[in-house]
This record gives C-alpha cells, structure tokens and sequence, in this order.
C-alpha cells in the first residue's frame, strides 16, 4: 500500500496529530492511527512523534499504512439474521447481547467470528479483530448495521459516515416524560473525567455530537422516542439522553438501577440508509423492533409496570 504524504494547512494548526490523521486518512480508525503513530509509521518532516503532538502550518505529514494482517479471529458457524447482502456490502440486524468485535478476552461468539463463518471476503482495512467492520453499535443495543466485504466499500460507507449522509434511526424507551414533542440535542461528547469507561457531554478532548429527537408516546413514568443521529459517537444517544435528563430503560450506566425489566438498554437501531459503494444508489432497511421492546411497550401501555 503506497505511503501517503499530506501537508498541514494553516486551519488545522494547533490540531493534536491523531485528530488531524482521522480527519485526513476517513478509511482508518482512530484507535489504529493511534497506534500507527505510536509504532512510528506517522512521521512529522521525517521523524515519530507522540499522539499528543499539536499540527503546524507546513508540516509534512508521511503516513505508511501495513498492509492488513492475516485473519486469525475464529470463524464460528453462528446464526445471523442478514437483511441484505452482495458482493460489496452485508446488512445485518445484531441482536441485544452480541458483542461486535473481538477484543483481548473476548475472542469468541462476536458478529465479526459469526461473519468469517458466513464468508470470508471482508474488508481487511481495520485489522485482524474487526475485518468488515465500518461502524459498531453497543453490545446491548439491537438493530442494523452495514458490514464491508471489500476494501474500496469500506472506504466509501466510512466516507459516507464521516460526511453525514447515511440515515440511522434508532428506537428508545427514557425514563420520565419529555415535555417537548420533538427536539436536537447538540452538545460535544469526550470521556468522562471520573470514570474512563464512560462518555460525558464535556469540552474537554470532546467531538461534536448531535441527536436529533422525537416523542412517539408517552407512558405515566416513560416515554417512547425515536433519536436521528446526524453523528455517530460512542454512546452518543445513551449520554445524549441522560444529558437532557431522560436516561435509558435497562441502561443503568448512564441512568438509575431501578428501571424496566430488559437484559440491557431499550435501543434498536430501526433504519439504516446509505449509497451503495457500487451501484450509487441510495438503500434504505428497517429491522422490527425486537420482541423484548415490544413486550415492554405493551407492559406500559396496560400499566403492567407501575
């Protein structure tokens, strides 16, 4: 893979490294600039610097991307519930409780070993642990996500995602009422000071976060809304949510322990629109809504959950 050579423009000065590669280089993550940074394989005018290193006007920028590792992860003969699927892209609606990728500890019973047990042409532009693997959704959050089978869809649908022109819409069940039909939340999202493991609304090494919102039904003590990402954070719509003071059902994370009977949090990922990296054309799918929502739903709406 040839070497990428970039110049840093005026605007971007003062701009930390790794943020400045995962704006330029849109076909990789940031953890693995990160880490490309790190082994030395992102110099600045000829030598290695550290992830904290803040852009200069002029700076050449050298970006030597290894070719992908050889797959190793375990394909396993798991079921998938595949709403499309074709030589470029796969649609898959992941159930509540499937972990998306390998990770140290957790090598098995994920979408991506489901994924090699199902075909083994997948993008390998993120690495051996997440092969395909262009966006993730939470380990307890249902619904759809799009999965690349080559290199040249990655790059698009990862383009497509950076510049906001993929449509996701998810399903939510909040604690309390919301007063307001409809609504945006925008407020930037970077880890939390307290607790690394957790996102916060916060400015501190934050990103742009917004949620666009809407109330589908109101309950005595709940409210059933359906949440439009314009982006895509970790955990965006759950510290969304609580920001505004609506946590999650089922997401004591981020809200209270005393909550709504569900193995994790009441989100699905209903919709999800992108343009074909082929064909150019735009595609839009829905998943139901799984049967655990439901049941909650219907337990709220007879007052089954006072």
């Amino acid at each position: 893979m040839p070497d990428i050579v970039k110049i840093v423009e005026a605007s971007d000065e003062g701009k930390r490294i790794d943020s400045w590669t995962s704006e330029q280089i849109t076909s990789e993550s940031r953890n693995r600039l990160q880490q490309l940074i790190k082994d030395g394989n992102i110099l600045v005018n000829g030598s290695a610097v550290k992830t904290s290193y803040r852009m200069k006007e002029d700076d050449e920028v050298l970006v030597h991307l290894p070719e992908p590792e050889p797959l190793d992860v375990e394909p396993e003969d798991l079921p998938l519930d595949i709403v499309y699927e074709d030589s470029s892209v796969i649609v898959i609606n992941k159930p509540r409780g499937m972990v998306v990728h390998p990770a140290p500890g957790h090598l098995k019973g994920t979408l991506v070993n489901a994924l090699l047990g199902h075909c083994h042409d997948l993008s390998g532009i993120n690495g051996i642990m997440r092969p395909g693997i262009v966006h993730r959704i939470d380990k307890e959050t249902s619904g759809l996500l799009m999965v690349a089978k080559t290199d040249e869809a990655h790059h698009s649908l990862a383009a497509q995602l950076k510049d906001k022109t993929t449509q996701r819409l998810y399903l939510a069940i909040v604690h309390g009422i919301l007063p307001h039909d409809e609504g945006t939340i925008d407020a930037p999202i970077g880890r939390a000071d307290k607790d690394r493991k957790k996102m916060a609304v916060t400015e501190k090494n934050s990103k742009h976060a917004v949620t666009h919102f809407k109330v589908l039904e109101r309950f005595s003590r709940y409210t059933y809304v359906a949440c439009r990402l314009e982006t895509g954070r970790t955990h965006q719509i759950r510290v969304h949510m609580a920001y505004i003071g609506h946590p999650l059902a089922g997401d004591p994370k981020y809200g209270p322990r005393k909550t709504l009977p569900i193995q994790g949090q009441a989100l699905h990922a209903v919709e999800l629109g992108f343009t074909h990296p082929v064909t150019h054309q735009f595609m839009l799918f829905q998943a139901p809504l799984p049967r655990d929502m439901e049941q909650l739903l219907d337990g709220l709406r007879t007052n089954v959950f006072k």
